[in-house]
């Protein structure tokens, strides 16, 4: 759990200097943001009602970061936010990710792997099998994320976490 937990906070913290760099300190609250966000109608995720919720209830722009779903943070990465935010932010809030390429490519490549990581998260949480899972691919994938963000950040997980070894013996 410790690389998701890295992940999920490295992830959100990028995404929220980002939306401030466009919307300020007060984004939560602000009309120009909100209405940027999808507001799927029935039971599909709402990344604006998950926020205008989070946003009733919370104090201050932390306090809502920390409330809000890991699914409105992979949301943010799709391409509906790619002029609005990262043509001009990716690089900045990700400066490890790699270059060469437009940052609509790496954007989608983050959200694919993002995508993909919040499945296995909801497969862990829900206590769900996740053996059958090529759960080294799932780990690595975790690394690349959060090396995108901060490469020092991606090497004090490696020298922290225990999943190697377990899935070193894994039968």
């Amino acid at each position: 759990m410790v690389p998701l937990h890295v992940l999920e906070v490295a992830l959100r913290n990028a995404i929220v200097e980002a939306i401030e760099a466009v919307h300020g300190g007060t984004w939560p609250w602000t009309q120009g943001f909100i209405r940027s966000l999808p507001n799927p109608r029935g039971p599909a995720y709402s990344p604006k009602r998950d926020l205008e919720g989070c946003a009733a209830q919370q104090p201050t722009a932390g306090k809502v970061v920390a409330e809000l779903k890991f699914v409105f943070w992979e949301k943010m990465l799709t391409n509906r936010h790619q002029g609005r935010l990262w043509d001009n932010h990716f690089y900045a809030v990700f400066p490890d990710a790699p270059r060469g390429v437009a940052a609509n490519q790496r954007r989608s490549e983050l959200r694919s792997d993002i995508e993909a990581v919040r499945r296995l998260r909801n497969r862990i949480a829900h206590h769900e099998p996740v053996f059958p899972r090529a759960l080294q691919d799932d780990f690595d994938r975790i690394i690349r994320c959060i090396r995108w963000r901060n490469e020092t950040t991606s090497n004090w997980v490696l020298e922290i976490e225990t999943v190697r070894a377990l899935l070193a013996v894994r039968p």
